[in-house]
């Protein structure tokens, strides 16, 4: 499989939002994540990197 697994960033570190992402949609707020179940998450900020070979999206919150 080649889903990916999102996370935030907080200080250095990762924190495991949702496993399995196979959508990362950008809305005027923030960045919209559809796992292949069909679970939903909005997250507000944007997207900080991707890690292609590593398959994890990294997201910077808004203040």
């Amino acid at each position: 499989m080649c889903e990916a697994s999102a996370y935030i960033m907080e200080a250095e570190k990762e924190v495991l939002v949702m496993e399995a992402v196979d959508k990362v949609e950008p809305e005027e707020d923030g960045v919209r994540l559809v796992s292949i179940f069909g679970e939903q998450k909005f997250i507000k900020g944007s997207i900080h990197s991707l890690s292609l070979v590593d398959h994890k999206v990294y997201i910077k919150t808004s203040k």
